[in-house]
């Protein structure tokens, strides 16, 4: 690996890896062993039907199961070094940068994957724009630290002058080759990878990206584990660099879908009783999609959510201005004190509902049948969202702000389990 220094400042440094990929033959199929991302994994029901679909599936790495946090990690190391032994996985013979491709009819994503330089978010290089849980990157990282590996890329966005020069010419010309790889997953999602080796090509994209900045569009826990990880190991080397994807939304612009929320230990009926006179309250007995789009309607206009668990919908919204002045912080934006998520947690959870933002309190569930079907089989309360514009996440990832942990989605996301990055191999 190149771990020449990069000085602050300087845009993003993206350099080949030898990417570790699932050999064909010796797995049911791709499709079978990939996984969405470790996060997006609807528990239990997604997960026991990842680990049902092939023995090889890429969630026994990423979620190991185990009754303790060291075991599951040491876990998913044994399972690794394993599967490597056994060739199951192979590392490919030479560092690349690897192009890849998503499509669903008219939904076409195309963007390079290496490993990227890290930064502080200070350097203004890559933009987080939502805050992170200590617990969660404290396991994250204790994953990585074991298995010595990058398992999923996280996705960062960038936004070139979408000339067709630089990295996205190598992109286009990348796709008209052969790919390594094609598979479609139940999803319906078309899955392509290419490798760029030649070094006209690298030093193509590297002179491109040295003048990009990224915005995190998903990984925002993966990225602080990078972060720490990289603070563990002061001489540069692998530890320096974490595994992304990086597409440039200026040609293949990303959508962006909420993260809904299920209040473990709340019913329906509670959470109503405790809204009197703080929000308008009004039923809806609809169906989820027709729920949505009232919801749509509402947020047009203001704060809005949407409660289900009870066998019907709720339309929370009109907040109490009074209400909001009190419970939401005066010192941030106005973009930022007026999100659905700034007041969801700052007047709803903390103030009115009084509900600790822990795993045993609340799960962040990005489907959103998924979630009412959750709440519905456990008495308690799902709170359904409406999305974020990309353009307030981006404006506010600039001015240094962050948002609300699991306040926006941004897909599709990529396929995990394509293509692994070995920080023993680098």
């Amino acid at each position: 690996m190149n771990t020449e220094g990069r000085a602050a400042n300087d845009g993003l440094h993206l350099i080949p890896f030898r990417g570790l990929r699932y050999v064909p033959e010796r797995v049911g199929s791709l499709a079978a062993v990939t996984s969405p991302p470790y996060d997006v994994v609807v528990r239990p029901d997604g997960l026991h039907h990842l680990q049902s679909a092939d023995p090889y599936n890429i969630v026994r790495l990423i979620l190991p199961q185990a009754a303790a946090a060291p075991a599951r990690h040491r876990k998913a190391a044994d399972t690794l070094a394993r599967w490597l032994n056994e060739g199951v996985l192979v590392a490919d013979p030479e560092p690349a940068l690897y192009v890849y491709e998503q499509r669903k009819g008219n939904i076409l994503q195309r963007g390079i994957i290496g490993a990227l330089a890290l930064s502080e978010p200070s350097e203004g290089v890559v933009l987080p724009h939502e805050d992170v849980m200590p617990d969660i990157v404290a396991d994250r990282a204790a994953l990585m630290r074991t298995t010595a590996a990058n398992l999923e890329p996280l996705l960062l966005t960038y936004r070139s002058t979408n000339n067709g020069n630089g990295a996205a010419a190598v992109i286009e010309r990348a796709v008209q080759r052969p790919p390594l790889l094609s598979t479609t997953t139940e999803d319906g999602f078309n899955h392509l990878l290419w490798s760029i080796t030649d070094a006209g090509e690298l030093a193509e994209v590297r002179t491109d990206l040295s003048r990009r900045q990224a915005l995190i569009a998903d990984g925002h826990h993966r990225w602080a584990t990078y972060l720490r990880l990289r603070a563990e190991h002061t001489a540069p080397g692998p530890w320096h660099y974490g595994l992304v994807l990086l597409i440039d939304t200026a040609r293949y612009p990303l959508q962006v879908r909420a993260i809904h929320r299920l209040l473990h230990r709340l019913p329906v009926s509670d959470a109503l009783a405790a809204l009197t006179d703080s929000f308008r309250v009004r039923r809806l007995d609809v169906p989820l999609e027709q729920a949505m789009g009232v919801l749509a309607e509402a947020s047009a206009e203001g704060n809005a959510f949407l409660l289900a668990g009870d066998g019907a919908f709720h339309l929370v919204d009109r907040p109490d201005p009074s209400l909001l002045a009190r419970t939401v912080r005066a010192d941030r934006p106005e973009a930022w004190r007026t999100l659905d998520a700034t007041v969801l947690h700052a007047t709803l959870l903390d103030h009115i509902w009084r509900i600790p933002d822990a795993p045993e309190h609340i799960a962040y569930i990005h489907d959103t049948e998924a979630v009412v079907t959750q709440a519905e089989r456990r008495g308690s309360t799902a709170v359904l969202m409406h999305p974020v514009r990309e353009e307030v996440v981006r404006d506010l990832a600039r001015e240094g702000v962050t948002m609300p942990r699991k306040s926006t989605s941004f897909g599709p996301k990529p396929a995990t389990g394509l293509v692994l990055r070995s920080l023993a191999l680098d």
